[in-house]
């Protein structure tokens, strides 16, 4: 074998026979594969609409039983707005796991051949070229992928009322991930991302007759207090149900800073004068990664708040407009809140965080 260890990055939502092919190729060269699934505690959508857990099931019901120990699944944030946190929390998966498969033989990782298994440069829709150039410690394997295969397509055929778009890419699919979506439609969950879909659709659609594609411009607040964050939790859709930054969208005839003011005033009834509010702006930064919103391009100017204490603990909120609920937050909490947290708010507080 060439390779010890082969890495294999992608978000498999869902898996399909192009994932099968590279890692036939992948073990032909390596005596183990580490599959990397990205967007791994993000809360489901319709673009991310399976857990890691889900994703590894699809996997290893399609896997050969000769492939099955020698293929192992983790997975990884996003980090979308720090490449080098990505990069450190993928080296350190890789690293554990062949801490653990190689325990009795008393090496270290850095011992072991690793490798990287992407598509060839060029490719155009896969972005894997920019991930793999992020590893130059590993050798890269280029593979060809099966060009046809869109798991876009796929995902699209999964949330269409016709059940025979999906049975369409039925010769995309391994027959146990195909098997695998028909009772994933049958569950309740499908039932809330279809909803979330057709809110969707609805609302690109009323652009549709834009000249140009529309760019939404949007704030969030970042409201620290005493180790809290001030939290609402979504009335509708999209996101209906799940944590955010008390936002929204920025009014034809108002700055940027009075609109975060207004939108967290409106949503929270924060008991804390704007004019405090307004003073109380530590930093601010834009945030405009082109999938950071399944509505389609939407900029977002994100502040930092941060409230002195007053002795008189937390200031009373109340969940009003577009939120049926806020709350103060304790930080240690929200650590562990990235899966019901709203688009990439998580990763804007992180951002905040690591600044202060």
């Amino acid at each position: 074998m060439k390779y010890d260890y082969l890495v294999f990055i992608g978000r498999f939502q869902p898996v399909h026979l192009g994932h099968l092919k590279v890692i036939e190729e992948a073990l032909a060269l390596a005596g183990r594969v580490i599959v990397v699934c990205g967007s791994a505690r993000q809360a489901v959508s319709p673009r991310n609409p399976f857990t890691l857990p889900e994703r590894e099931a699809m996997l290893r019901a399609a896997l050969p039983a000769e492939w099955q120990s020698r293929v192992f699944v983790v997975g990884c944030s996003d980090r979308m707005y720090n490449d080098q946190q990505w990069v450190t929390e993928v080296q350190n998966l890789v690293d554990k796991v062949i801490a653990v498969d190689t325990a009795s033989l008393g090496h270290r990782a850095a011992e072991f051949r690793v490798g990287v298994v992407g598509s060839p440069p060029g490719n155009g829709r896969s972005r894997a070229g920019h991930y793999l150039d992020l590893f130059p410690q590993w050798q890269r394997e280029q593979v060809e992928e099966l060009s046809a295969i869109d798991a876009g397509r796929i995902r699209d055929a999964l949330f269409d009322e016709d059940a025979s778009r999906l049975t369409a890419c039925r010769g995309d699919l391994p027959a146990a991930v195909y098997d695998w979506l028909l009772h994933f439609r049958e569950r309740e969950v499908f039932g809330q991302l279809l909803a979330e879909q057709r809110f969707l659709r609805a609302f690109r659609l009323s652009w549709a007759g834009a000249p140009y594609p529309p760019t939404f411009v949007t704030v969030d607040a970042v409201v620290i207090h005493s180790g809290h964050i001030l939290l609402v939790r979504r009335r509708g859709m999209p996101g209906k149900g799940l944590w955010a930054l008390p936002g929204g969208f920025v009014g034809q005839d108002e700055p940027i800073r009075d609109a975060v003011i207004r939108e967290l005033k409106e949503e929270t009834r924060l008991k804390v004068p704007a004019p405090v509010l307004a003073g109380s702006i530590r930093a601010s930064r834009v945030f405009d990664h082109p999938q950071r919103s399944l509505r389609g391009r939407t900029i977002t100017h994100a502040f930092l708040i941060e409230l002195a204490p007053t002795g008189e603990g937390l200031p009373k909120v109340r969940g009003s407009d577009d939120a049926d609920r806020a709350q103060w937050v304790p930080l240690f909490e929200f650590n562990r809140m990235e899966a019901s947290l709203f688009e990439d708010h998580f990763y804007i507080v992180s951002w905040f965080l690591g600044q202060i």
